[in-house]
This record gives C-alpha cells, sequence and structure tokens, in this order.
C-alpha cells in the first residue's frame, strides 16, 4: 500500500511566524523556509559564513542551513534572501516535554551561547520554543538568534528570557508542583514574583534561588528594574568580559541541573516491572507477536499511543522506524526518553494524552499545531497496545469514535491489544457500570473498525487479551465481512 495524497508533511493551519523582525519561518511539505529580511541580512550571512556555525551544524547541535531561492519567488533585490532547513519531525513544545527534556533543551541553549561568546558571538534570545526534538536528541532551529555583540559587554541580552522560560517553570514544578504542561499558558514564561509570592519564605533563602528568584522579585518591587545579568554594564576588558560571561552561564547550568532533578515515579512508570495480569508467557508471547509484526510490515513511521516507558517503541526503532511515543504519565515519559537517548533511538518521546489532545495556541491558535494536526496521517503504523479499554473506561468513548481516530492517524497498519471485560484491569475500572460496558467483546471491536480496517492476523495470550494486526481498508470499502488469520 502506497501512501494517499493526503500523506504528506504540511501543517494545515500553520501560519508563517511574525514575531521575529529579522525573518519568517514557512513550514512546507519538505523543508522549513526562512525568509531573511534586508535589515539581518548581513549580520546573518556574516554568521552562515562563520567557523561556529560549521562547528554548531557539524555537532548536531544547529540545524543545517542552505541558501536556496524559493520556487514562484521573484528575485529580491533589497538583500532578502531565503534559508532552507530540513523538517524536523513531529513538531513538539516544551508543555509537551518532561523535566529531562527541559534540561536536555535548557543545556543545548546554555552550550551553544557559551560556544558563541568564545567565538565572538551571542544568542539574543534564548527560550524553549526554539529547540526542537529530532528524535531524543535536542536540535535548536533559529539560526537568527545569533548576532555580533559588544565585545566589551559583561550582558547576556538573553539572561532574562532564559530564566523566565526555562528556569523558573522547573523551579515552580519542583518547588511548587506546577505542571509543566502548565507553560502552555505562560508563552512568556514566568516572572520571579509570581513564585516569590507562591512560594514558602523558607524556600525563598534558599542560596540557588536568591538570584532568580528573590533578589529578583524584590527588585521589580522596586521600580521594576531588571533582574541581575540583564541590568546595564559599564565597559569591560574583552577577556573579562568574556570570562564574566562564562561564569554566568556556568551558574545557570547549575540552577538548571538542581532544579530539574526529581526522583518522580509513578504507578504506570512501574508497570511493567509490577504487572501483574502478566505472567512471563503471555509478555513473551505479545512481544513476539509484535517483532513479528515489525518484521512483515517494515513500517517507517510508528506511532505508539499510550506508550508507558517504552519496550514497545524502542522495539519498533530497533526494527528500523522513526518513532513518536505518546504517554501522559511524566514519569514514564521521562523513563522512556532517558533510554532512548542514552541508546540513541529514532524515538520522539511526548507528555500527550490523546483523549485530550495537546490544544492549538498562541496568535489565532495558528502559532502552534494542536497535536492531532502534528499526528494525523503521518504514520505507517500505530501501536495502541492496552489502551482502548483506557478509552473506553476513562474517557467513555464510543469504540466507534476510536476505530475513527486511528484510522486518521494510521494510513497502513494498526495493532491493538484488546482487554476484554473479565480482565482484572477492566473489572477494576468498571465501577458498577456492567450495563454499559461489561459486555463488550471483541466481535464488538470489529464490527466498530470494520468501516476502515480489515483484520489481517490474531492472536489470544494466556490472560485472555487479544493482540490483533489491522490494515487499512479502501476508504470506500466496509471490510465488515474480512477474513481473519489465527496465529
Amino acid at each position: 500500500m502506497t501512501p494517499p495524497e493526503s500523506f504528506s508533511f504540511a501543517r494545515p493551519g500553520l501560519e508563517p511566524t511574525f514575531r521575529d523582525p529579522a525573518g519568517q519561518l514557512l513550514i512546507t511539505q519538505d523543508h522549513a523556509l526562512r525568509r531573511i529580511r534586508a535589515e539581518a541580512a548581513e549580520e546573518a550571512r556574516a554568521f552562515l559564513a562563520s567557523p561556529l556555525r560549521r562547528e554548531l551544524e557539524g555537532s548536531g547541535d544547529l540545524v543545517s542551513s542552505e541558501i536556496v531561492e524559493p520556487e514562484g519567488e521573484k528575485r529580491d533585490d533589497s538583500g532578502e534572501f531565503w534559508l532552507r532547513h530540513p523538517r524536523v519531525d513531529p513538531i513538539s513544545y516544551p508543555w509537551e516535554w518532561t523535566p529531562a527534556q527541559w534540561r536536555a533543551a535548557a543545556e543545548l541553549t546554555l552550550r551553544l551561547a557559551s560556544k558563541a561568546i568564545d567565538a565572538g558571538w551571542t544568542l539574543k534570545d534564548a527560550t524553549p520554543l526554539n529547540v526542537l526534538f529530532a528524535g531524543a536528541r535536542p536540535v535548536f532551529v533559529d539560526v537568527l538568534s545569533f548576532e555580533r555583540p559588544d565585545p566589551r559587554s559583561r550582558v547576556w541580552r538573553a539572561y532574562g528570557q532564559f530564566v523566565r522560560t526555562f528556569l523558573l517553570p522547573l523551579v515552580a514544578a519542583k518547588y511548587l508542583g506546577w505542571p509543566l504542561q502548565a507553560t502552555l499558558f505562560s508563552r512568556d514564561g514566568y516572572e520571579p514574583g509570581t513564585l516569590y509570592r507562591a512560594l514558602p519564605k523558607w524556600r525563598r533563602l534558599d542560596p540557588r534561588l536568591l538570584d532568580v528568584v528573590t533578589l529578583a522579585a524584590l527588585l521589580e518591587g522596586k521600580g521594576g528594574k531588571p533582574q541581575a545579568g540583564s541590568r546595564p554594564s559599564s565597559a569591560t576588558d574583552p577577556e573579562l568580559a568574556r570570562h564574566i560571561l562564562q561564569k554566568r552561564l556556568a551558574r545557570l547550568k547549575k540552577q538548571i541541573r538542581h532544579a530539574a532533578k526529581t526522583n518522580a515515579t509513578s504507578e504506570w512508570s512501574c508497570y511493567e516491572q509490577q504487572a501483574s495480569h502478566y505472567q512471563s508467557g503471555d509478555v513473551e508471547a505479545k512481544q513476539q507477536f509484535v517483532r513479528g509484526v515489525l518484521k512483515r510490515c517494515r513500517p517507517k513511521r510508528v506511532l505508539d499511543v499510550g506508550a508507558n516507558t517504552g519496550a514497545y517503541a524502542l522495539m519498533a526503532a530497533d526494527a528500523g522506524a522513526e518513532v513518536v511515543a505518546l504517554d501522559s504519565d511524566t514519569a514514564a515519559v521521562e523513563t522512556l526518553w532517558r533510554t532512548a537517548a542514552a541508546q540513541r533511538k529514532p524515538v520522539t518521546a511526548l507528555v500527550a494524552n490523546i483523549a485530550r489532545p495537546t490544544p492549538a495556541a498562541g496568535w489565532m491558535n495558528r502559532e502552534q499545531l494542536s497535536l492531532l494536526d502534528r499526528l494525523m496521517g503521518q504514520f505507517d503504523m500505530v501501536l495502541m497496545l492496552a489502551v482502548i479499554h483506557h478509552l473506553i473506561l476513562r474517557e467513555q468513548l464510543p469504540l466507534t469514535h476510536i476505530g475513527e481516530l486511528c484510522a486518521g492517524l494510521t494510513w497502513h497498519w494498526l495493532v491493538v491489544e484488546w482487554v476484554p471485560p473479565s480482565d482484572p484491569m477492566f473489572q477494576e475500572w468498571l465501577r458498577g457500570r456492567d450495563a454499559l460496558y461489561g459486555h463488550l467483546t471483541e466481535g464488538d471491536l470489529n464490527r466498530a473498525f470494520a468501516p476502515f480496517f480489515r483484520v489481517v492476523e490474531r492472536v489470544e495470550l494466556g490472560n485472555k487479551r487479544i493482540l490483533v494486526l489491522f490494515e487499512r481498508a479502501p476508504d470506500d470499502v466496509d471490510m465488515s465481512s474480512g477474513g481473519i488469520s489465527t496465529a
């Protein structure tokens, strides 16, 4: 089966960027195109010609750039020019990251800032929105963030922004329990005064928070003076200025490391080790089935919904697929991301709930896309292992709606683990609603999915759970009478 015409990497509804006066970013089906306006052209060309740019691209820390002339665009004599970047898919946003991913993105930003200072450059802004994850690796994607500074200045212009958008959300998550997902509503980060008022008095005296929270908040209260690190400074010897800036970056790195350090566990982050409703033989049979499906179908892009700590997402990556793994449990995703990063697997791990997907955000809801806008039609295989009963019992979603969602996500294969009402987990969540859900059978699943899929293969585990390989049906064919191959 080949992808339908609608299968593309286009981003429906995504508007060209407009906040940066130096340029504008356009997302196409195959690339990201960046217009460099005339007033920023000289600085941008100097950076593109610099050894720093070659070093950062060579290490993979900075997205690669190529000067191009987009088709259909008239040659511009004003000095404007265009850059073409490779696509980083899927686009992810900071409110879908775990604390460890925030730390990785922050450390990447500080590393680039440090190298830039040594090379006679600087980062003029420093926000998590300048970072995407290519698999498990963070990549800085805004080449217009680099500029040539006054070499005698002790000021890092982006200091305040880095603190507000990187450090303070981590501090709020660690000490106040504010979820990182809440940053969806705080595009410009948190103000020091907001955290100062929320923190207990004894915590305000923590040496790691004195400068970025307590002193900054007190200064704000005395006429709105800027934070330490961003106030004007007198001329300094260039070597001394670099030394002061590097010391400031080193302190920020320590603060980030401390704020992002968590030992969080959850019911689901330990699920695979503690699941009593799987015997060892059931686990082995399930893994064998999924491995066989991956070998048979050879998917290139896999979406693992409810990935937990990632056993099957990593299995798909080992089979040669690029993988996007979703789970709403932050501790589980943290474990998955750490494993994928350590093993350098092409797995993008996101904290997200497919039943309550991340909404669109920004100006007119067109700056940041919803989760489904970024995922629909992008995969030739979707894994939904032990997920559907969650959607039925916890989200009260009809099977037909779940089938329609799956058909939108994958254009070819779907792997489902059906959990019958007799299963202990199903019974735990049923909570007296037997009349509503206690009668559901595998037949109900197949009938609900028949307008979209045909059953290719199935296997029943010893614990009565059933694994099914579905294949997308042609859009105009009802596959309700499709055959079943029993393994």
